[in-house]
């Protein structure tokens, strides 16, 4: 794959099955189930402050990124947050992940962000390459 061979565009609603498909590979607490992910999707397009990135290589997606802006009352204006950032597996270490977050960061300097966060586990080594810092600890309840 070459930088040419790669697409970062918004989703569409006709890219619900490859989104999917790397949904369910990203979940591991949460077991993706379609029926809520197309009553989600077409709400997440169309969510001003929602952006869904995906990754296309060869008319393929391969990865995708879904990230808010929202006001706050302490960083002075909105921040940025990542909700899920998935490049699917036989994908990795081909730019795609940086593609993708470089693109939500464009994204979120235009809507006047302040900064970009996630929680996150997984590839710290990734996230630090990209010039980000670990900043806090992450705590959550699952709501039943």
């Amino acid at each position: 794959m070459t930088a040419d061979d790669l697409l970062i565009r918004k989703a569409e609603k006709a890219d619900a099955d490859e989104v999917f498909a790397l949904a369910r590979e990203f979940g591991l607490t949460f077991r993706p189930e379609r029926e809520a992910f197309d009553a989600a999707l077409p709400e997440l397009l169309a969510n001003e402050d929602a952006m869904l990135l995906t990754a296309v290589i060869g008319g393929h997606i391969h990865g995708y990124l879904l990230g808010f802006v929202h006001l706050t009352l302490f960083a002075n204006g909105p921040v940025a947050w990542v909700e899920e950032a998935m490049v699917g597996s036989g994908s990795r270490r081909q730019g795609i992940g940086r593609a993708l977050l470089e693109e939500f960061e464009r994204w979120a300097r235009s809507r006047e962000a302040r900064y970009v966060a996630m929680a996150t586990r997984r590839a710290p080594e990734f996230y630090h390459a990209l010039e980000y810092e670990a900043s806090a600890t992450f705590f959550r309840k699952v709501l039943r």
